[in-house]
């Protein structure tokens, strides 16, 4: 088999062992690159509910917030409460907050939930799994490399080689230019 064949082989069955990979990895850079517009992983889930409206202004008591959440079916345990202003308190339970806005009795119930597909590909995607994991990438970089060797070598003769030479330097160039202006 010529060295020409073997990569040609090679690069095929690479290229279909990385195709799921590669996907993953691809959705969830993207996913990762736009933090700043929204949280790919996880999501905040806004409920609403009420409670008999109060006149009363000033700093709640212990008993007035167990009273609060006792009125919208909560245990009276919290972890903390913080009261920003003297009509309403947020009572920070077991990983949610709940708002009380005491002259209209409306609560707002705030609880943080990983976005099932999303909060699992960029788990693997960021290896917060560690151990095997690691491997796994580190196999898949090694297969990525196996895939731009072997297709340097796929290049075909005559006028094409020279457009796929040019091709393949400003592809190594492109991270070049970020360097420059960014590091």
């Amino acid at each position: 088999m010529s060295l020409r064949k073997l990569s040609h082989a090679l690069h095929r069955d690479a290229g279909y062992l990385c195709i799921g990979l590669t996907l993953l990895y691809a959705l969830s850079g993207i996913a990762v690159n736009h933090l700043r517009d929204w949280n790919p992983s996880y999501k905040v889930v806004r409920v609403t509910s009420q409670v008999a409206p109060s006149n009363y202004r000033g700093v709640l008591s212990e008993a007035m917030v167990f009273d609060l959440l006792r009125q919208i079916g909560e245990p009276t345990t919290y972890d903390n409460i913080f009261q920003s202003d003297p009509t309403s308190v947020m009572v920070f339970v077991e990983g949610r907050v709940i708002e009380f806005d005491l002259p209209s009795g409306q609560v707002l119930h705030e609880q943080v939930e990983p976005r099932a597909f999303w909060h699992a590909i960029n788990y693997l995607h960021l290896n917060h799994p560690k151990k095997a994991w690691t491997w796994v990438a580190d196999i898949y970089a090694g297969g990525l490399i196996l895939l731009a060797l072997t297709g340097l070598l796929l290049l075909p003769r005559g006028k094409m080689r020279r457009r796929c030479f040019i091709l393949t330097i400003a592809g190594c160039l492109i991270p070049v230019f970020p360097l420059l202006f960014y590091y």
